[in-house]
Parts: structure tokens; sequence; C-alpha cells
């Protein structure tokens, strides 16, 4: 299994031989390093490798996460911003400290993605589920965009997963069988075609 974070940068579009636009989204994929490995037979009973990536100070890091880091990378261990793990079917051919780059991908090749939806607060019916709204005539007046009747409601109560207003935004969203377009491994870039959830700065989990 392939794998390594990244942050999203911004949009793109890159031409291919015949002349054909194509959108990208710009991944900056700096390399990870390993800081844990587990496996089906110890404590933990599955097999993950966990792996850490971006730069934060120790002294901004609370007592279990130092312990951990310490622990398993040495006394000079450094701090990460985010830690993550991925599940491998097999035992794992990294080592703790070992670092992953892109050099583990290859253009053309197919991956998927996962992060963190950009959060739009709370939203009404018609933003969120794509209901149609009332008519625009015959008496509406403030009820354009109500979600109208719930009916029954079921023993007096409003039943579960019905569709009304609410928070929308802020999951974890994967998308499968995304193009790895081009890879520039000396300034740590990779372009990944069409959209990639999230905000610029949005973490990205690239694996396949």
């Amino acid at each position: 299994m392939k794998f390594i974070l990244g942050t999203k940068q911004n949009m793109s579009q890159v031409f291919d031989e015949d002349g054909n636009v194509h959108p990208v989204t710009v991944i900056s994929a700096s390399p990870v390093t390993v800081t844990d490995i587990k496996s089906a037979e110890g404590k933990d009973g599955y097999s993950a490798v966990q792996v850490g990536y971006g730069e934060k100070s120790l002294n901004k890091m609370n007592k279990a996460e130092r312990g951990h880091l310490g622990k398993k990378l040495g006394v000079k261990a450094r701090g990460f911003k985010y830690l993550r793990e991925f599940r491998v079917n097999d035992e794992p051919v990294l080592n703790i400290g070992d670092s992953v780059d892109l050099s583990a991908f290859t253009e053309g090749e197919k991956v998927t993605v996962s992060a963190i939806s950009k959060g739009k607060g709370f939203q009404g019916v018609i933003k969120r589920h794509g209901f149609h709204g009332g008519p625009r005539s015959h008496g509406q007046k403030h009820s354009e965009r109500a979600p109208g009747s719930i009916g029954a409601g079921g023993r007096q109560g409003v039943m579960k997963n019905m569709r009304m207003a609410g928070r929308m935004g802020s999951d974890r969203v994967t998308i499968k069988n995304l193009e790895l377009v081009k890879i520039d491994k000396d300034n740590n870039l990779v372009l990944i075609s069409g959209a990639v959830p999230g905000r610029r700065g949005t973490l990205v989990e690239i694996y396949n």
C-alpha cells in the first residue's frame, strides 16, 4: 500500500498533448515520518502504519504526545502537527523513523483521496438537501424556501433521519480513482485530477 499526507494549495489547469485542458488540484506533499508500526499480533490487534506530518514545537504538545514520539523516535524526536494511520493488509516493510515521499508514486496512477470538506454552517433544506421550495405565487409570501410539512411525526415527535435544516459540511469525504497528473518531487508538489475536498490548507490523505 502506498500513502502520503499533504495540504491542499489551490486549483489549476494543465494541457495534454492534444491541447485539451484538465482541471487539477495542487497538493503540497512533504515527506512524512513513520512514527509507529502496529501489527495484528500485537496489543492493537490490527496492522497499520502511523505517520507524522507537519512541523510542531514539542513545547506545544502534551505529555502523552511527547512521550509517544520520544519513546518511538528517541530523545531528539521532533513534534508533528498531524498524526495519521493507514491500515495495511500485510506486515509493513517500513521501520519507525523511515521517511516516505512522493517517489513511491508514479504519474498516471489512480489514487484515493480523503479530506474534511468545507464547513458551511447552519443551512436550510434547499441548500442542504436540494429541496425545490414552495411556489412563487398563489399567496406564498414568506415561505418560498420553507421545508413544508414534515409528515405525521410518529408518536407526536420528529422521526429520525428527517431531512431538515442544520449544520452542513465539515464531513470526511473520500473520492476514489483520481489520477496523479503530475508529480514535482523537487518542490514536493503533486497535481491531482479534478477537485479535492476542503479549503486551502486542509490536510489531505493520498493512498491506494
